[in-house]
C-alpha cells in the first residue's frame, strides 16, 4: 500500500501533466498566436502552486524525520527558484 503522501503528490502530478496536454490540445484548437499565448500564460501560473502544494505534501509527509527549521529552508529554496525563474 502507498502513503497517502505519495499518492497525494502522484495524483497532483498526473493533474499536472494531463492539464499540459489538454492546454497543448487547445492550442492546436485554437490556431491563434494571441489566443494560445494567453492559454499559456494561465497554465504558466498554475505550474508553481503544482510545485509548492506537491513539495508541501511531501514534507508533511516528512514531519517526523525533517526539522522544522529544514522545512522553512526548502520553502525559501522554493521560494528563490520561483523569483529567479520570474525575473529572469
Amino acid at each position: 500500500m502507498f502513503e497517502k503522501a505519495i499518492l497525494g503528490m502522484a495524483f497532483l502530478r498526473i493533474f499536472s501533466g494531463s492539464l499540459e496536454i489538454l492546454v497543448a490540445l487547445i492550442i492546436l484548437k485554437l490556431n491563434n498566436v494571441e489566443k494560445a499565448l494567453v492559454v499559456n500564460i494561465s497554465l504558466a501560473l498554475i505550474g508553481p502552486l503544482i510545485l509548492i502544494t506537491t513539495t508541501s505534501i511531501g514534507l508533511i509527509g516528512m514531519e517526523d524525520k525533517i526539522s522544522f527549521t529544514k522545512i522553512i529552508w526548502v520553502f525559501i529554496g522554493i521560494a528563490l527558484i520561483l523569483y529567479g525563474v520570474k525575473s529572469g
